[in-house]
């Protein structure tokens, strides 16, 4: 008996060892088994039905886009309002007047309700195109000068007295008579400095745009599929961790209505995570064109 048990005994306890050493393995191998995502996807037009979201490509990314396009902001800032004033070539009274306004639109009904007499006074160009604007119409009260040329050099205290009156006149006149600014734009349509602009703001988000889609396609990209007729994809064989269900930069359009994703969605291990995407949780609606 005590012969059965010497050799029974070793038996169990190498059996027990090995049921010990096996689960850390089994509950490894549980906690890496890959999970899956089932999704539809669909967009309710403006007071419509919502339609399924056909052949789209869908993108599973390990870092949300608006993360990743963060990331690559922050390396290559924006341009700033301020810094592009001041490279114009323009008088310094007219970059301060540009700054104060937050703007370089010098166009537009918007431009003109942003003048007043201060500043078509005190802006080099602003003065020039407000009086090539106004002089010349004899009956229109806009005020003369009563100095010339000659007065300059004959008598340069009465030159000095006389352009600082007729200055006087013409604020005076300005601020009395507004629509006398109306017509400005068209005298300073060389210098308006907006269409540059507007092209600094484009080449930059276009950088940026094409970094994000390269990084994101290539570093981040932990799979893609293509939607069916009914809106509906998969994805299959997926690690467990979070991960975010993107259309990158092609919405995703229903009459009126063009959307984006950017979901966030989390696989467990051995499970299958359902996702449904609509106009709740995109990242990005858009204008119809």
């Amino acid at each position: 008996m005590k012969s059965n048990l010497r050799v029974v005994l070793p038996a169990l306890l190498l059996l027990a060892l090995s049921f010990q050493l096996a689960a850390p393995r089994v509950a490894a191998a549980q906690s890496t088994q890959a999970g899956s995502i089932e999704f539809v996807a669909r967009v309710a037009p403006t007071d419509g039905v919502p339609e399924p979201v056909r052949a789209q490509t869908f993108y599973l990314l390990r870092k949300s886009l608006a993360d990743i396009r963060s990331e690559i902001e922050a390396q290559d800032p924006p341009p700033k309002l301020d810094d592009f004033i001041d490279s114009l070539s323009v008088s310094p009274e007219l970059k301060t007047w540009l700054k104060q306004h937050h703007t370089v639109e010098l166009a537009g009904s918007g431009f003109i309700k942003k003048l007043d007499a201060d500043a078509v006074m005190g802006v080099p160009e602003f003065y020039m195109a407000y009086m090539t604007r106004n002089t010349g119409f004899p009956n229109s009260g806009f005020p003369k000068p009563k100095y010339t040329e000659k007065d300059k050099t004959k008598n340069p205290e009465k030159y000095k007295r006389l352009v600082q009156e007729y200055h006087d006149a013409v604020y005076h006149y300005c601020k009395d008579n507004p629509d006398s600014m109306q017509g400005m734009e068209a005298e300073i349509t060389d210098l308006n400095p907006s269409q540059a602009w507007e092209h600094l703001k484009y080449a930059h988000h276009q950088r940026v745009e094409n970094k994000v889609l390269r990084l994101a396609q290539t570093d981040f990209l932990a799979g893609q599929t293509d939607s069916d007729l009914d809106g509906r994809g998969s994805l299959t064989n997926v690690s467990p961790g979070d991960y975010w269900l993107s259309t990158l930069n092609i919405p995703a359009q229903a009459g009126d209505v063009r959307l984006r994703w950017d979901a966030r969605v989390t696989v467990r291990a051995g499970e299958t995570t359902t996702v449904e995407l609509n106009n709740l949780n995109a990242a990005l609606q858009e204008p119809e064109q």
